[in-house]
């Protein structure tokens, strides 16, 4: 067989071992990581004193104490976001939220669904979080009887006081009006961030927002990083094919 070729087939070879062993590496990056936004940590790591419903991700964490205390207040620095706009939300309405940013500001195993934005306030976001059934069921049983005046809360809101006030245009109505389902509720509300599922907390396939313990949702990132993440799929694809094309002419 002519050297070059062997030489060649070798090259190729030794480039399919490197990409592999970058996207391995990427891969236990994404299972361990801090998007880049506004109240977000580099890294991720320990906290030794994280605030009441945020307290479950001290072990490993995105976010810092004065960041989930200010989670638990109305309007709060964070984003001076108003969860009475419609009159006073429900306490029990409240804790989901409450533990929605929780999530968002803590969570070290978003990796599968980070995706990058061009907003002033962050770079990147969470797209399609699979949420498990109970999660996002209880979270809508319990807000079913407070009002709001928007369907997605990220954007189209009056600023020009400082707090998100309702638009001109818009009128408070009971939450099952403007969220008819669950799942409608889930999907809209932060322009898709969650994506709702009939997964359960036992199946191992979709994120929790409430557990005690230790975190279950590393393992789910990694069932969705190795058979589902798109991000990953491409770095691999486009970087083989970068590097291969110089050696796939030296063959010819």
């Amino acid at each position: 067989m002519d050297r070059g070729i062997t030489s060649g087939r070798g090259a190729l070879f030794g480039l399919t071992l490197l990409t592999a062993l970058m996207c391995s590496a990427v891969s236990l990056d994404m299972l361990n990581m801090c998007m880049d936004a506004k109240h977000h940590k580099t890294e991720p790591g320990p906290e030794g004193a994280l605030y009441k419903q945020c307290a479950p991700w001290k072990d490993n964490a995105c976010c810092n104490a004065n960041t989930t205390e200010a989670a638990h207040e109305d309007n709060s620095y964070l984003y001076n976001f108003n969860w009475n706009h419609c009159g006073v939300m429900s306490e029990k309405c409240k804790q989901h939220f409450i533990q929605d940013a929780c999530f968002y500001e803590c969570s070290p195993h978003l990796g599968p669904w980070i995706q990058a934005v061009d907003q002033s306030w962050r770079k990147e976001r969470i797209l399609n979080v699979p949420l498990c059934k109970e999660d996002c069921e209880t979270w809508y049983e319990d807000c079913k009887n407070d009002f709001t005046c928007k369907e997605d809360w990220h954007k189209g809101w009056d600023w020009s006081t400082g707090n998100n006030r309702c638009p001109a245009n818009s009128e408070c109505r009971k939450w099952t009006d403007v969220f008819p389902t669950a799942k409608s509720m889930c999907e809209k509300i932060w322009s898709q961030s969650y994506q709702y599922t009939t997964y359960t907390r036992s199946s191992g396939l979709c994120m929790q927002m409430w557990f005690t313990g230790s975190n279950p949702n590393k393992k789910v990132a990694e069932y969705y990083l190795l058979n589902h993440a798109p991000r990953l799929a491409a770095m691999a694809t486009a970087f083989s094919m970068l590097l291969a094309a110089p050696l796939s002419m030296a063959l010819l």
